[in-house]
């Protein structure tokens, strides 16, 4: 009996992934979204820009773009995460440079300073147009 339920479950989630990808298919690029020639080996199955679609660089890239800056125990705390997961993802946004990087010393004290750059911003609408591009080909399906 548990093989049979299992099998069923394979198969349902077999057929939602095929309907998700037939619906994606069916979507035009928004603002240029999987259009660029400068993202195009970053995209995901769906167009998605991977380098922001990452959980954690998401989690950056969003409390940035609600925040004028935060430093690096503000997101490690906001995000509930370890300072090297935090180091590594922020490095990748910094690399792409969606994100600056500012080190200081308060005191005796370091400060690691993160801010949202212009392309960050863009690269963040274009993530969500394109979030909400799929949610609306998904409901009317």
């Amino acid at each position: 009996m548990a093989k049979d339920s299992a099998a069923r479950r394979r198969a349902t989630e077999h057929d939602e992934r095929r309907s998700l990808a037939a619906g994606a298919a069916q979507l035009r690029p928004v603002d240029g979204v999987g259009a660029s020639a400068e993202n195009a080996s970053d995209e995901g199955a769906l167009g998605l820009d991977r380098l922001i679609h990452e959980r954690m660089r998401l989690g950056i890239v969003s409390a940035l773009a609600a925040n004028d800056s935060l430093t690096f125990n503000d997101l490690k705390l906001l995000l509930g995460t370890t300072d090297g997961n935090l180091s590594v993802h922020a490095r990748k946004l910094e690399d792409a440079k969606y994100i600056t990087c500012t080190k200081s010393f308060e005191g005796r004290m370091p400060r690691t300073e993160y801010k949202l750059t212009a392309d960050g911003r863009r690269a963040l609408k274009r993530y969500v147009d394109h979030m909400e591009a799929l949610i609306r080909a998904i409901r009317e399906r």
